[in-house]
């Protein structure tokens, strides 16, 4: 049976963002925001100067297959009914993702494998606990009773300063649902994590800030009062403490603050990177970033490069 979609929902999603043109505009995203404000230096390798290094792994390769199976499985599920959306094999479609994606990145790395069979059996067999969990739970953290879905992976393109008019944020919120009877919105994205969020990962600006961002631009793109927009990450947990006294779920929803001093906070620390790194024309500022050494550096592809960084 057809749902009437709202009008709403029907103007947000055949809405046209802005088009970048890249002879002129400089594209950002909060990918990148992330890393100036993790290591402004470390930005400055991989954006201004280019050098980024191409380097998938078996983590993103896991989530970007969970993000789709979970996508596709709650676009059923809204644009159809539960029943449909159950009838669905998500184990098995989750499996063929898996090994899609895989070997997307492989070709893209080279030809060249960046995990084993091992590794692979054991995340593989982490994604179907944890989709066995969310067919089970999923009423409790998606209902039809008065929502529709908006869309998935919708996207964001705006202006984040006046001022600097040649530079675009873009990006793609995971999950947008709007709740008919409150008129309110809820921005949803997905982690996937391997042993959930504790207290300090929550409270890590560097992670808030990016539902924070997507609730403002999704506020100022389509002209939606903030105070009917909420946002929620739901994290996907791929390992639980077996032995724990309590019962363990490998869905977490957290729900960060996003009113508005945090949102000031956001908008006043993206701004500090525009007007750090860019001339009001878009063109990077020229200028050294300082490097900030911090937990990261184990990972940062530049760590033992002592001609890019002597930290």
């Amino acid at each position: 049976m057809s749902t009437k979609i709202p009008a709403i929902v029907k103007t947000i999603r055949n809405y046209t963002p802005q088009e970048i043109n890249y002879a002129y505009h400089k594209s950002i995203s909060y990918s990148q925001f992330s890393v100036y404000k993790d290591c402004p230096h470390k930005w400055e390798l991989q954006y201004k100067d280019g050098l980024q290094e191409y380097q998938p792994t078996i983590h993103t390769v896991f989530g970007t297959a969970m993000h789709e199976v979970l996508q596709n499985h709650l676009t059923v599920m809204y644009e159809e009914s539960a029943a449909a959306a159950d009838r669905i094999n998500i184990e098995e479609q989750f499996e063929e993702t898996f090994r899609k994606v895989y070997l997307d990145e492989y070709k893209k790395n080279k030809n060249t494998h960046f995990s084993g069979a091992t590794e692979m059996r054991e995340f593989y067999e982490d994604g179907l606990n944890i989709l066995s969990q969310f067919k089970k739970k999923r009423g409790q953290y998606f209902s039809k009773k008065g929502w529709s879905l908006v869309k998935v992976e919708l996207p964001i393109v705006m202006t984040p300063n006046n001022a600097f008019k040649n530079v675009l944020f873009k990006g793609f919120i995971d999950l947008v649902l709007y709740h008919e009877p409150t008129s309110t919105f809820k921005i949803i994205d997905f982690k996937t994590s391997t042993r959930g969020w504790n207290d300090e990962t929550k409270k890590d600006e560097g992670k808030q800030f990016q539902l924070i961002l997507y609730k403002y631009f999704f506020s100022q793109q389509f002209n939606i009062p903030e105070d009917q927009i909420e946002v929620d990450f739901l994290i996907l947990k791929r390992k639980i403490w077996e032995e724990s006294e309590f019962p363990q779920s490998r869905l977490q929803e957290y729900s960060p603050p996003s009113g508005k001093i945090k949102m000031k906070k956001a908008i006043t620390a993206i701004n500090n990177f525009l007007e750090q790194c860019f001339n009001t024309d878009g063109s990077y500022k020229d200028t050294t970033h300082p490097i900030t050494a911090n937990k990261n550096c184990q990972w940062c592809p530049y760590n033992d490069k002592k001609d890019l960084c002597n930290k």
